[in-house]
């Protein structure tokens, strides 16, 4: 259901104030947000994951976060944000459409809350190993 929300924000079926947009991007005030400021940074293209994403649409969605970034901070004055991008249902994706919150974090309290349940250093052999893994 939130995925076709956000696609319907896209093609103006649902109007959602506007941040900033252009003929591959769309930024969106955040409903249900976490802190003052949170947008989303949409690119127009439907990809379920980023993984799905053309280049184009990524290098745009690039080219524009980090000035939306510095809107963000300059508007809520929060010199602290997150940057979150879900791909995935096991990795909390609840809107296959491809999208970016910008989440500013002015207080301990408010913004993106993470736990980061580390499993320890990898040791230098399983590092090369991922790397080769990853490289091939």
């Amino acid at each position: 259901m939130a995925d076709m929300t956000i696609t319907q924000i896209v093609n103006g079926e649902i109007a959602r104030p506007k941040i900033y947009e252009d003929d591959k991007v769309l930024a969106v005030v955040g409903w249900n947000p976490l802190s003052d400021g949170h947008i989303l940074v949409i690119p127009r293209e439907a990809a379920p994951s980023l993984d799905q994403l053309s280049d184009d649409s990524a290098a745009a969605v690039g080219r524009v976060l980090p000035r939306l970034c510095r809107a963000v901070m300059k508007a809520t004055g929060a010199e602290h944000y997150n940057v979150l991008q879900n791909n995935g249902s096991r990795a909390h994706q609840t809107a296959f459409h491809v999208h970016f919150h910008i989440i500013p974090k002015p207080d301990p309290e408010s913004g993106l809350v993470i736990g980061w349940p580390s499993k320890g250093e990898l040791s230098d052999e399983a590092q090369k190993a991922l790397a080769d893994r990853i490289r091939s």
